[in-house]
Parts: structure tokens; sequence; C-alpha cells
């Protein structure tokens, strides 16, 4: 490269946009709709912020904070491993009769995975299927961890599966995971409480993040046929997002009118 060449604006492809990312949540399951809150923003609304060098007011803690959005969770439960005579492990609903959830619907929302898949023998795998979805029309990158800024007394007895893909192409409704480190604990969730964060990447890194009702629109709920499921034919779903991204509308963030 010519000496000039350090000092004349190099090509960087298309200019970057700016202003606010907007970001679509849906649940692709309607029915029981109401039980299931909003995704919330985090933010220190309680905390001291009368001292000039209170932490509250730190600008970076700000601003990590605001990027993040809780989920609560939508019902209680109340689980214990058990292995029946032949060993092969499964899970008690402790609430028995008291139970807010039917038997048969939560036998639809709750798995325990097969043995043979957990990363560790000893270290069960729950998953929770969800109905939120997220999407966006731009590239955008969604991480989902652990509600880590939120406090409990009572501490779970082992740690959420973080998860991170991208939402503009391969849009899916979210499952909660959880690694059972402690199993003889049991594993206890109280409607309401704070359950996991998502937080979303944007190009420039520091473009702000709207988050907006979306509707389940013919177009988006064909799209997510298209790409559900994918998992089960093939070992690395990422390698299908260029193909996904080839297939999609050019819009499926239509946010709902009120």
């Amino acid at each position: 490269m010519a000496l000039k060449d350090w000092f004349e604006p190099q090509d960087t492809g298309p200019a970057l946009k700016s202003g606010p990312v907007r970001v679509g949540w849906l649940l692709n399951e309607p029915r029981s709709g109401v039980v299931y809150s909003p995704p919330e923003r985090i933010r220190s609304v309680e905390m001291n912020k009368n001292h000039a060098k209170s932490a509250s007011r730190c600008p970076a803690i700000i601003n990590m904070e605001s990027r993040y959005f809780m989920i609560r969770a939508p019902y209680d439960l109340h689980l214990r491993l058990v292995r029946d005579a032949k060993g092969k492990a499964g899970l008690k609903n402790m609430a028995g009769d008291a139970s807010p959830v039917r038997n048969n619907v939560l036998s639809k929302k709750l798995h325990l995975t097969a043995e043979h898949e957990w990363r560790y023998p000893d270290r069960p795998t729950v998953q929770v299927s969800l109905p939120y979805t997220f999407i966006a029309d731009e590239p955008v990158y969604m991480t989902q961890l652990s509600a880590f800024m939120h406090y409990s007394k009572v501490q779970m007895p082992g740690t959420i599966f973080g998860g991170r893909f991208a939402i503009n192409n391969w849009p899916r409704p979210l499952m909660w995971a959880f690694e059972w480190h402690d199993a003889t604990q049991d594993l206890i969730l109280k409607r309401g409480q704070p359950w996991f964060y998502v937080t979303f990447e944007t190009l420039p890194q520091d473009r702000s993040v709207s988050v907006v009702e979306a509707e389940l629109t013919p177009d988006l709920e064909k799209f997510m046929n298209h790409t559900s499921a994918a998992v089960n034919y093939v070992n690395q779903s990422f390698s299908l997002f260029k193909d996904a991204e080839r297939s999609r509308p050019e819009t499926l963030l239509v946010p709902v009118k009120r």
C-alpha cells in the first residue's frame, strides 16, 4: 500500500445505519398469552441517585443496563429429579394437586433431555418450551442469559444455558434450558420472578435498541415454519443462516397497532 493510501479514505462497504435498532417480540402461540409478561428493560429506578458518584448514575452502568431486557417466570414450578426402578431419570411435580399448572399442560412444556445428551453425566438438563420469539429486519444477534443483576434469596441448584443467534435470519421460539448441578435439591420457580435476560448486538455497537410488540403475520409465520426444527436434521444449524437469509421476506417486523 502506498504511503498516500494511509491518509485517503478507504472503501469500507455500505454505510452503517444510525438511530435505534427496532427489535420485535411476539408470542408464536397466542393461546394463554396473558400469563407471559412482556420483556422489561432493566432500569435502576429504585437506587440512590442523589450522590454524584453513585454507581446508579454511572453512564457505563446505565448504558449496559439499558441493553438488557428481562423475562419473568410465567408460572410456578416445583420439580424433583427422580429415578425409576431401572434407574431412568425423570421429573416429579412436587406441587401435586396444588400445582397451578395442569399436568397435561406441563408435560407439553417441560422436558428432561435424554441422559446421553447431557453435557456431564451427573448434571441433568431440563428444558421449558416458551412462545417468546424475537425478530428484526436488519442484522441483530440476540443473547439469552441468566438474570444476573437480580438477587434471589433462594438460589437455583444449577445454571441456565445461554445462547446467541441472529434473529433477523433465524426467528425461533425461545427455550429455557437449565443444567441441574445439584440434583439433590429441588428446582423451584415462582411466577413473576426474574427468570432470564435477553440482550442485542447491533451495528454499529453504540446504537440503542427499541423493543416493540410485533404481529405474527402470514409472512413471518411462513418463514418461521421454513426454519423451524432444523436442529433435528443438521448438527450445525448456524450453517443454514445464509440459506435462510436468501429466502426471508424483506419485511418481517410489523408492530402491533393498539
